[in-house]
């Protein structure tokens, strides 16, 4: 009987998960048909970090996954010339969904990444809906799945986290925790329970941490049943954190060496807003998505007048929905869901707690029968005060109050209908209540697929331009003998991922600090604050970084003979340090005088002509009347304008026209280059480098000119980020780049990259591995051990409890 009784319980949460899934599927894929947003219309939803990093790194990972990828799981030699790759895949690339991208051709990258999107959505949808019946098996398996939808359809998931597609591995994991939670309260599972908390955790640690305080808020809620049971569950988590430190520890090493970003102070919405954003078709940037569907915020709000649910459960699931509410007003909570900072774009990242928890609050209410006149009147006054909360608001519209209305109609009349009609009346209520969440759902993903590209940066998907700077890099593409530079204009901050070749731009949540600090001194631009650095256009630093090839415009690629190997040798000298002048600081790492600076502002006839202006906006151009004119985008410290070519000087006192708003470097914003004493220091230089450099997916390995017999210092073409350890010890740094003391008649050098964090990680793993190994043999052996003794027992004569003695009477 037990037996069958859970196979029915497993069929229903099937049932409902399904079905949950579709529903969430299908109102998501409406309401981009709706938008005419990609892949069914012209629209782009490359919006943000989803085009300037998320594609490009989904991209870099098929690269991966097809073996065509600069570098390994430990290093990225395609961006910033060389940086750590680990802390990057546990951050955007560790979700279990991520590796289907390998399914999909690597021009439909775009549609790759908008698939798994769309696959996430329905899985947390399904997920909540199988917890649902695992919290309550009471309720109908259909109402689950109509409640489980509007968890994967929440206003987070549709307009925060669509093109933030790693938060939506946290929108999974908070019900899968809940569940975990189910399994420590009631001691079941106590060896799968860590796996699923490694797993979530290793998916997006991030939103894997909120998900772990809801989910233990709601534990908390359900009852945790004593100091053992607080035991089972702090073990729980910190051994599948434990399981998952192989990369938690790199990310957040990788996190400590990044270039600091904004740092924003929390100030919370305005209550008008936060009612507002409950309403269906509604947009903003800085207040919480808190929709959920006008039928799970009903039952959620009729739960405190449901007189049929016992009265300890009617208010501390209320209190819990109100209290979390409340939590996202207030600093110092604000701050615990963030761990401790707030995050430089939405403050509200931990919102789809808050629609686990009113979706949880819902199905309470439904499991102790559909709530009746009383309650469903108390719910609809509770939703009407939220309606009317929202007026003096500026985010809901007319379609807002009108889909809203419609959706709360629909919802008191499928909830009549099922009560009056249990049998009868559940198909009807079902539809209702499905139709009214698929029609409101679409229309709010609708509304933010075309309120997101007006208030943010957008980027277009995978098209001729792309595939045309593809082509070109990977025509001219000469590693590791000369870098390819995909060039500039940049399609996004990533784009020798998106489009191949080793270049300097990058942006991540990881940009190594020295990376950033490095090509800034050397005229290098930045967007993001420092996080996000750009592609540097220069002859110097081709030569010096080896970029031998470099797009210029979509069929159009510059070759260079002049690049260096990776490897280069410098004689010692005393500890040198970049100074104010990006010209001069160009110069000391190139050890030659190849820039003139004129006082005036004037080059030398034949001279190439550069600009730096980091903190200028404008245009700059060679001459009053000739020239085209170059855009400068500086605006320190969110923006950095890279230094620029203006052309060669062909006409005696033609001047830099600067026009827009900004001040320019007291050290001389002009440098006329003198390309003949360029091409002697990069020969001079050539005479000493290596002769042979092999590099790896974990390093690079140098031979030297034969008959170097001077001391001095090898220097790698790569920002000295941490990790590199060269000849057994760390690396030095010269300049910010990686360098290695050679003494007098050395031949080679090698140096190797490990990710800080990777060994401590490991081995933690490793423990955490064998404390859960552990525990599973003593308790296969305490079980073991207890049937040892009921078969002793029956073999001597001892009956099972209930049952005749052996040898009696039958």
């Amino acid at each position: 009987m037990q037996r069958d009784a859970f196979r029915a319980r497993a069929r229903a949460g099937v049932l409902a998960g399904v079905f949950a899934g579709l529903l969430t599927a299908l109102a998501v894929c409406a309401g981009d048909a709706v938008a005419r947003t990609f892949p069914f219309g012209p629209g782009t939803r490359a919006v943000n970090d989803l085009g300037n990093q998320f594609v490009p790194f989904h991209a870099h990972l098929w690269d991966l996954l097809h073996g065509r990828a600069d570098g390994g799981l430990l290093l990225n030699w395609r961006s910033g010339y060389g940086t750590a790759f680990l802390p990057d895949l546990g951050t955007y690339l560790s979700s279990p969904f991520a590796p289907l991208v390998a399914l999909f051709p690597r021009d439909e990258i775009d549609l790759a990444v908008y698939v798994i999107t769309v696959l996430k959505t329905a899985v947390a949808a399904g997920a909540m809906a199988a917890l649902l019946l695992a919290l309550h098996p009471r309720g109908p398996w259909w109402g689950a799945a109509v409640l489980g939808a509007p968890y994967g359809l929440c206003g987070w998931a549709v307009v925060e986290a669509s093109y933030n597609p790693m938060w939506l591995d946290g929108l999974i994991g908070f019900p899968l925790l809940c569940l975990v939670g189910e399994w420590i309260r009631t001691g079941r599972r106590p060896l799968l329970g860590p796996l699923v908390v490694a797993l979530v955790w290793v998916a997006n640690f991030y939103t894997a941490y909120m998900a772990t305080l809801g989910a233990a808020l709601v534990l908390l809620a359900r009852g945790l049943g004593g100091w053992r049971a607080l035991g089972r569950a702090a073990g729980t988590v910190l051994l599948g954190v434990g399981l998952a430190a192989p990369v938690l520890v790199p990310v957040f090493l990788g996190s400590r060496h990044a270039y600091p970003g904004w740092t924003r102070e929390f100030r919370a919405a305005g209550w008008a807003e936060v009612a507002a954003r409950a309403l269906p078709a509604t947009y903003g940037f800085f207040t919480p998505a808190l929709f959920v569907g006008t039928g799970a915020l009903l039952l959620a709000a009729a739960l405190p007048f449901h007189r049929a649910v016992p009265v300890r459960e009617r208010w501390v699931f209320s209190g819990l929905v109100a209290g979390v509410l409340l939590s996202l007003q207030w600093e110092p909570t604000h701050l615990v869901w963030h761990v401790f900072a707030t995050p430089n774009g939405s403050p509200y990242r931990q919102t789809f707690v808050l629609a686990g928890v009113v979706v949880i609050a819902a199905w309470t209410a439904v499991s102790y029968g559909w709530p009746g006149r009383r309650a469903l009147l108390g719910g609809t006054l509770v939703l009407g005060v939220v309606a009317a909360a929202s007026v003096s608001g500026t985010s809901a519209t007319r379609w807002s109050y009108a889909l809203f209305a419609g959706g709360l109609a629909a919802s008191v009349g499928a909830l009549a209908l099922v009560r009056r009609r249990p049998s009868g009346g559940a198909v009807a209520g079902a539809v209702l209540l499905a139709g009214a969440l698929a029609v409101q759902a679409a229309a709010t993903t609708a509304y933010a697929d075309r309120e997101r590209p007006a208030r943010l940066d957008d980027y277009p998907a995978w098209g001729a331009e792309h595939a045309a700077r593809a082509a070109a890099v990977s025509g001219a593409d000469g590693w590791p003998r000369y870098r390819t530079d995909p060039g500039r204009p940049q399609l996004t901050g990533n784009d020798p991922l998106l489009v191949g070749g080793q270049g300097a731009a990058y942006y991540s949540s990881h940009t190594p600090a020295v990376l950033t600090r490095t090509l800034a001194a050397l005229g290098g631009g930045w967007t993001s604050n420092g996080r996000s650095v750009q592609s540097l256009d220069n002859p110097v630093t081709d030569a010096l970084f080896g970029v031998g090839a470099r797009v210029r415009g979509p069929d159009a690629v510059r070759r260079d003979g002049g690049a260096l190997p990776l490897v280069t040798f410098r004689t010692r000298s005393a500890e040198l340090r970049y100074g104010d002048s990006a010209f001069h600081n160009q110069e000391l790492l190139l050890g030659s005088r190849v820039y003139d600076l004129p006082a005036d502002g004037v080059c030398p006839v034949g001279s190439e002509v550069f600009v730096w202006a980091p903190d200028f906006t404008g245009t700059a151009r060679l001459g009053a009347a000739g020239g085209p004119p170059v855009e400068l985008r500086g605006g320190l410290p969110k923006r950095r304008a890279a230094m620029a070519p203006l052309g060669t000087q062909r006409t005696a006192g033609a001047r830099v026209v600067l026009e827009g708003r900004g001040s320019v470097p007291p050290s001389g914003s002009v440098g006329c280059l003198d390309r003949a004493r360029l091409t002697a220091a990069v020969a001079r230089l050539r005479a000493t480098a290596a002769v042979a450099v092999d590099v790896t997916p974990d390093g690079v390995r140098a031979e030297l000119p034969p008959g170097t017999r001077t001391a001095g210092t090898a220097v790698l073409a790569a920002p000295r980020i941490a990790g590199w350890r060269c000849e057994g010890r760390p690396a030095d740094a010269y300049l910010g780049l990686v360098a290695i003391p050679v003494t007098a008649g050395q031949t080679s050098v090698s140096c190797t990259f490990r990710p800080p964090g990777l060994r401590a990680g490991t081995a933690v793993g490793a423990a955490a591995v064998v404390v859960w190994a552990g525990w599973g043999v003593v308790r296969r052996w305490r079980r073991g051990g207890r049937v040892s003794t009921g078969r002793h027992q029956d073999f001597t004569g001892a009956a099972p409890s209930g049952g005749p003695r052996a040898g009696g009477a039958a």
